[in-house]
């Protein structure tokens, strides 16, 4: 009975010591105790959509995370009026402050680019997003020509307080594979988040 008594001691007075060194050992591999929190976007139970929660929004969970259907809208071009839808993209930023856009673009043109975003306010945002151009299409209309060079893409956009939509204005700078400017344009673009329950006639209908 003695020797079960004495073990017992042992065990607990272990795990005390255990208990004790955990949250030494967090800080100094560097774990946020605060990161260990419930998520930002809140699931309803048998639904079939996310409901988002804006309060939070300086939290790790950032309320622009997530994918969204954005369209841009030229207003000028090289400086001078202009009119059109430039793009039409599906894009997704992720919480790492990374970004990537499906543009609407022939694949061969290269229809895949990438940014990195930061917060500038409560809910506002700014984007840097760097595309390889694709392939001379003018020059190899059925096949690979080319490469043209690159672009850059600057947006500054305001989350809309639903956390379902944001607007903003664009920059869109194109380069030749020398890194001359050939073209510039300024825009508008808008956005509409795509969640679990988007179908493809919701996003076409935003065209």
């Amino acid at each position: 009975m003695q020797t079960i008594y004495s073990r017992f001691v042992l065990c607990v007075g272990a795990l005390a010591v255990g208990l004790a060194i955990v949250p030494t050992a967090a800080a100094q591999c560097g774990i946020s105790i605060k990161g260990i929190k419930p998520s930002s976007w809140q699931p309803g139970y048998g639904e079939a959509y996310q409901k988002m929660v804006l309060t939070d929004w300086h939290e790790d969970q950032e309320p622009i995370v997530g994918m969204w259907h954005v369209i841009f809208t030229a207003q000028t071009m090289n400086n001078a009026p202009f009119s059109a839808v430039i793009d039409n993209s599906v894009v997704v930023w992720h919480r790492d402050g990374t970004e990537i856009m499906n543009s609407a673009r022939p694949a061969q043109d290269g229809n895949f680019c990438l940014g990195v975003w930061a917060r500038t306010g409560e809910l506002t945002y700014f984007l840097n997003h760097i595309p390889w151009a694709g392939n001379d299409l003018e020059n190899a209309p059925s096949g690979i020509g080319n490469p043209q060079g690159g672009a850059q893409l600057t947006e500054k956009v305001t989350l809309n307080p639903d956390g379902n939509s944001y607007h903003g204005h664009f920059t869109l700078d194109a380069y030749d594979t020398s890194g001359n400017l050939t073209v510039s344009f300024t825009g508008e673009l808008k956005a509409k988040r795509i969640t679990t329950s988007s179908s493809f006639s919701d996003v076409f209908k935003q065209q």
